[in-house]
């Protein structure tokens, strides 16, 4: 039986997406324990070519793809999880975040953006925020999703919906980001906690 050779060789620093390929394949191949004389054969591959795909020395065809995918008995979309799992990464040195004006900003109170999630269906907001100035009002907060607070530095009386909790270092904080919320009354200065909001794609955070 001839054997299939769709597909293209290709090495170097740019085939990562490849690298990533091969390497669920090999892993989905040895969990199924075949040899890869047993799956190239499954396949309808040659033994060299998909010992080349599996080290992410050739680039596969979208045909090749769906006759592992049907051999292995898994969706193509397995093949690519390496590749997507790598690709989403956010490093900040500290004291880098990038700082963000919300609504009723203002002197002396800092929210820094820590990082945020690409091409998901949600979205991950970390902040660090830091308050340090004394303030007798402080604006309500109202958005999509779930948010959590964990206190670094300073205690604080925070607001939500219509009961207040004492937060301290250590004190943390996971609720409905609907109900209105926001810090109520600053007890020691300074305050620092990180506060993470998720909430779906293309909603608003105000």
């Amino acid at each position: 039986m001839k054997k299939r050779n769709n597909h293209s060789n290709r090495s170097g620093p740019d085939n990562k997406l490849e690298i990533a390929i091969g390497s669920q394949i090999r892993s989905f191949r040895k969990k199924m324990d075949l040899t890869i004389a047993e799956l190239a054969s499954l396949a309808n591959l040659s033994i060299g070519m998909l010992s080349k795909i599996e080290n992410g020395n050739a680039s596969p065809s979208l045909s090749t793809l769906q006759s592992l995918s049907d051999a292995l008995n898994i969706p193509v979309t397995a093949f690519f999880r390496k590749f997507e799992e790598r690709r989403n990464a956010s490093f900040v040195k500290a004291g880098k975040g990038l700082v963000i004006e919300r609504r009723g900003t203002r002197a002396g109170h800092e929210y820094q953006l820590l990082g945020h999630s690409v091409g998901k269906s949600i979205s991950v907001e970390p902040y660090l925020i830091t308050l340090t100035v004394e303030s007798e009002v402080f604006p309500l907060f109202q958005h999509t999703g779930m948010e959590f607070i964990y206190m670094l530095e300073g205690k604080l009386l925070y607001l939500h919906g219509d009961k207040s909790y004492m937060l301290e270092p250590g004190d943390s904080l996971f609720f409905d980001a609907e109900t209105t919320h926001g810090p109520e009354e600053l007890i020691q200065l300074p305050i620092k906690f990180l506060s993470v909001i998720v909430s779906p794609r293309f909603s608003e955070v105000s």
